[in-house]
């Protein structure tokens, strides 16, 4: 029973406890016996606070017993991304650099779900700095695929995506500048958002005006998003481009008709090299979006640009954020975190621009998460596609990045699996500030398919 427990929804958790069918205590025990049994196989949660959780999950009971007024997420056991600053918990950014840093303050979004009643279990592993999309660090090591051990599991939220496809947690954050979000749910058959800038507002920040980053939920199910972001959404006078609408908005029925909403279809964004099983399990659920009653037209937005602004912002929030530890520490950064600061460096100010608005004509964009599926564990980076040469190490990722530079709400959401056994995600993007209606369409394909049913045998 409690490994069942371990794989029920977040609000399904959420509705039990608040009915007392169960207690925050039961829950918590559950999701440790799990962590104990199967993280030591995958890697997924590199920072265990057990006791301080179940000590928590303890006095969650006891508050309900007194019949005090219980919050959003009352009792639910929650992790956090080794990149979140967690006060009294070890932070270490993926980096030998801080492998021994503890924060004395937490993330403005670490505060906002710890006072919504989620209760803190530990840190999920991160490559360096966030760096990259392969979830591997000289502190940690390597975080392995459920669904294949031999496979990465994406990144850079890569240990968050693991610990929820493994039934660790019901509910991790998570961070996303060029698919950090996206790419380890589309990698590990979960949903990841990349919400739109200033939704999930960012505290502290070095550059608090920067669009590139974001932070925001990982879940099983979209329902869990939105619970999720009822809690972390919502302004905060510390953030210059935070949204005024409340999270409370989230708590909304996602249930919505679809009949004749225009949804643009391009299986490979104008061009980009695509996985041929990528496209295939894409292609196989077009007629679901179809069936949906979406108005489908193959379309593809002009990112000609884009390429080049991703570039650009990127080495330019590295070098602001991390330059002064190459001064300080070169010899421990490891090359491509090396490569994104001094590239920043280069810059000249008339060199950062903006980018045109598009999807006028639509009002969903539909597209591949990935270029591929899950690569060897032991292979760094996508270095070619379809026989095309990678020329960085994150040029793999132009179907998330380029979507980053506009700005717009995207969502990865579990669309199928290859021959082998692999998840393939979708990515579902939504107009400006739209973050509720593309929750809406993924959960209507979510509904449709059920995909997030299937768990990986490790996890069993």
């Amino acid at each position: 029973m409690s490994n069942e427990l371990c794989f029920l929804p977040a609000t399904e958790l959420a509705r039990r406890i608040r009915r007392k069918d169960l207690s925050a205590r039961e829950l918590m025990q559950a999701s440790l016996a799990q962590i104990e049994r199967v993280n030591p196989k995958l890697n997924a949660i590199v920072s265990l606070y057990a006791e301080q959780a179940l000590a928590q999950a303890l006095a969650a009971d006891e508050k309900q017993a007194r019949g005090e007024v219980l919050p959003p997420l009352h009792g639910l056991p929650v992790a956090h991304k080794d990149l979140m600053l967690t006060k009294g918990m070890r932070t270490t950014f993926g980096s030998p650099i801080f492998k021994d840093f503890i924060p004395d303050q937490n993330l403005l979004l670490v505060d906002r779900l710890q006072a919504a009643g989620g209760i803190s279990v530990g840190k999920t592993n991160t490559p360096e700095f966030g760096a990259g999309s392969q979830t591997f660090n000289a502190v940690f090591g390597k975080t392995l695929n459920p669904y294949d051990t031999s496979k990465t599991c994406g990144g850079s939220s890569g240990g968050s995506a693991v610990a929820l496809a493994a039934g660790m947690v019901p509910l991790c954050d998570g961070s996303d500048m060029g698919g950090s979000l996206r790419c380890p749910a589309n990698f590990c058959n979960i949903v990841g958002m990349r919400t739109s800038p200033g939704r999930v507002p960012v505290w502290p920040a070095k550059s608090g005006w920067s669009t590139l980053g974001v932070e925001g939920p990982m879940a099983r199910t979209v329902a869990d998003c939105a619970l999720m972001m009822s809690v972390i959404a919502g302004p905060d006078a510390r953030s210059p481009i935070a949204i005024a609408e409340p999270g409370a908005s989230f708590t909304r029925a996602l249930a919505r008709d679809f009949k004749g909403v225009r949804v643009a279809w391009s299986p490979d964004l104008g061009g980009l090299p695509v996985d041929a099983r990528v496209s295939a399990v894409l292609a196989s659920q077009r007629p679901t979006f179809a069936s949906l009653g979406c108005a489908i037209e193959d379309a593809t937005p002009d990112l000609a640009d884009a390429n080049e602004i991703f570039h650009t912002l990127r080495a330019w929030q590295f070098e602001l954020s991390f330059g002064d530890l190459l001064d300080a520490h070169r010899d421990q950064l490891k090359d491509t975190v090396i490569w994104n600061i001094e590239a920043g460096r280069k810059l000249s100010g008339p060199q950062i621009g903006g980018m045109h608005d598009f999807m006028q004509r639509y009002e969903f964009l539909i597209l591949p998460v990935n270029q591929v599926p899950p690569f060897d564990v032991d292979q760094p980076y996508i270095t070619e596609i379809n026989g095309e040469k990678m020329d960085t190490y994150i040029d793999w990722m132009k179907s998330c990045y380029f979507i980053t530079v506009t700005g717009h709400p995207a969502i990865s959401v579990p669309c199928g699996f290859t021959a082998d056994g692999l998840p393939v995600g979708v990515q579902i993007v939504g107009r400006h500030q739209d973050d509720f209606g593309v929750l809406q369409l993924a959960h209507a394909f979510e509904q449709a398919t059920q995909l997030w049913k299937r768990r990986p045998a490790i996890a069993q």
